[in-house]
């Protein structure tokens, strides 16, 4: 019990009651990726905070909430068009808890009854990609430009506010398959195109044009 509801305090009692109440309502929580099924859509998560829980002999101590299961994962998408990421076992997620049960929507679509008559429960969450903590910051993130990047910056797709765009693929730039240039690929205007030419693996000379 807790000690403030022995008191004879009215407005502590009534804190004390609406803290137990909120304590069992769950609306966010970071957490890191068990197992990913793709295929699915969805995730396993440890959440990555713990909870303070008493115990049965009134005393308190800090525990591991349990793993969530069959979580499903939010890509970017609309109409028929996506962006997936290859989520990956370690990554970092948000998880967002619906305030009803999604278990029908999810199993079926479309408008459905809730299968359990449940509220902010830790079986109805969403994974969202992106938040990451301190030591797992991305570095060097562009301050004048938008890009689609690897971690390490090594990478990268980027489209400038004077209006260049820029690749930088380290590995090589393919088109259907095909190699067509290495090194950084930067394009002006819809007219300009250059690209570092190099030699490909059938001995063949290719390049982006430039002009």
């Amino acid at each position: 019990m807790d000690q403030r509801e022995r008191s004879g305090d009215s407005v502590e009692c009534l804190r004390a009651a609406i803290e137990g109440v909120l304590s069992g309502l769950q609306t966010a929580i970071p957490g890191i990726v068990q197992t990913v099924d793709l295929a699915a859509g969805t995730c396993t998560v440890q959440p990555a905070i713990q909870a303070y829980v008493r115990q049965s002999d009134g005393s308190q101590k800090w525990v591991q909430l349990p793993t969530l299961l069959n979580v499903p994962i939010v890509f970017m998408a609309a109409g028929a068009f996506l962006l997936t990421v290859p989520l990956s076992i370690g990554d970092e997620v948000l998880v967002i808890f619906a305030s009803r049960c999604i278990d029908s929507w999810w199993q079926s679509g479309g408008i459905q009854v809730q299968a359990e008559l449940r509220m902010h429960d830790w079986h109805d969450g969403f994974a969202i990609m992106g938040p990451r903590s301190l030591p797992n910051a991305t570095p060097n993130i562009s301050g004048t430009s938008a890009q689609l990047r690897s971690q390490d910056g090594t990478t990268y797709v980027e489209i400038a506010l004077n209006g260049i765009v820029n690749i930088v693929a380290p590995g090589g730039l393919f088109v259907n398959g095909a190699i067509v240039a290495t090194g950084e690929v930067t394009a002006k205007s819809a007219h300009t195109v250059s690209a570092h030419t190099h030699t490909d693996p059938q001995g063949g000379v290719t390049g982006g044009p430039t002009g």
